[in-house]
Formats: C-alpha cells, sequence, structure tokens
C-alpha cells in the first residue's frame, strides 16, 4: 500500500505540473495550453500528490503495512 501511495503521489505531481505548465502556455500544442482552467487545477492537484506522496513515505517510516 505504501509503494502505491508513494507512486501514486509522484504521478499526480507530474501530471499537475504538465497541466500547470500547459495552462500558463509553457507546453505548447495542446487544447490545454493556455487555458486558465489547467493554470489553476495543475498547483492544486501538483500539492494534493505530495500530501499523498508524504503520506506514502510517513506509513513506510512508521513501518505500517496495508
Amino acid at each position: 500500500m505504501n509503494g502505491f501511495l508513494i507512486g501514486l503521489g509522484a504521478l499526480m505531481i507530474v501530471v499537475g505540473g504538465v497541466w500547470t505548465l500547459q495552462g500558463v502556455g509553457v507546453l505548447p500544442g495542446s487544447v490545454m495550453s493556455g487555458v486558465a482552467l489547467w493554470a489553476f487545477l495543475g498547483p492544486i492537484v501538483a500539492l494534493a500528490g505530495a500530501a499523498v506522496l508524504a503520506w506514502g513515505f510517513i506509513r513506510r517510516r512508521r513501518g505500517s503495512s496495508g
């Protein structure tokens, strides 16, 4: 379970970062490019991913399985 949380958190951080960069127009070539909604949602997803990632590491450090 801890590995899953760590992987999910890392994936959310990457996806949120890509969405942010597309939303602000840094990564062109998508229907999401230059759309303010993705510039807003991207950091939220990335921050949620950081929380999930931290939760996974904390559970791993405590030796919790599940």
